[in-house]
């Protein structure tokens, strides 16, 4: 007999394993892939009651700001949008309510929005108030499997942060940057040191803020 995992975590950064697994979860690191991320959640979704897509997340609302929570079950794809049942709706207004976190639909997108042209555009096309690479996949996943899903994410990039391109170069399977490759871009684009020491310092912020709400919802779903 197979023991099913009842919440089981996706994420893209080995930093966001760590703050999900000290809350109690446990974590799948896509490292930014969306075909390695879909292939692992695949697989572990047969196992699992509940998915959550968990971690920092882009801004494209404009009012939010570093460190704002977000808290959803509504994901909105390239070719679908995920809504959560009328009942389950009211069970994440009311969790969102006692995080302090902000309630609305996140954009699940197969590339980093680098600009803040890119934002704006993605926020007026969808009314999504944030951006990541693996909550579509997680919801694809959930629906597949006939489980429900949530996401759990904090803003570190805000609308208004361009990306440098060192912080696009992808990350190393375990999740963890590619020091090499970004030492290597940085030495040949100086320039962006200075955009690269506020994105650190935003997604420090993120993960700080996210560490109290993923302690919540482990607490939440222990009494469910």
């Amino acid at each position: 007999m197979r023991t099913l995992t009842p919440v089981l975590c996706t994420s893209g950064l080995a930093a966001e394993a760590r703050v999900a697994r000290a809350a109690g979860f446990q974590v799948i690191v896509g490292a930014g892939d969306p075909e390695r991320t879909s292939a692992l959640v695949k697989d572990a979704a047969r196992d699992a009651k509940c998915l959550v897509s968990f971690g920092v997340a882009g801004g494209l609302a404009p009012h939010l700001a570093p460190g704002h929570v977000i808290l959803s079950a509504e994901v909105i794809g390239d070719e679908q949008r995920w809504r959560p049942h009328e009942r389950f709706q009211e069970q994440i207004a009311g969790l969102a309510e006692r995080i302090g976190a902000v309630e609305g639909a996140v954009l699940g997108s197969r590339a980093i929005l680098a600009t803040e042209d890119d934002k704006t555009r993605a926020w007026r096309d969808t009314g999504a108030l944030a951006v990541d690479l693996e909550s579509a996949i997680v919801a694809r996943a959930a629906a597949a499997a006939g489980i429900p899903f949530l996401v759990l994410r904090t803003i570190a990039d805000p609308s208004t942060r361009e990306l440098p391109p060192a912080a696009l170069i992808p990350l190393a399977e375990n999740g963890t940057p590619a020091f090499i490759r970004v030492a290597a871009e940085v030495v040949r684009r100086p320039q962006q040191i200075a955009s690269l020491f506020g994105l650190a310092r935003e997604t420090r912020q993120a993960l700080t803020a996210l560490a109290g709400p993923a302690r919540a919802l482990r607490l939440a779903f222990a009494t469910i």
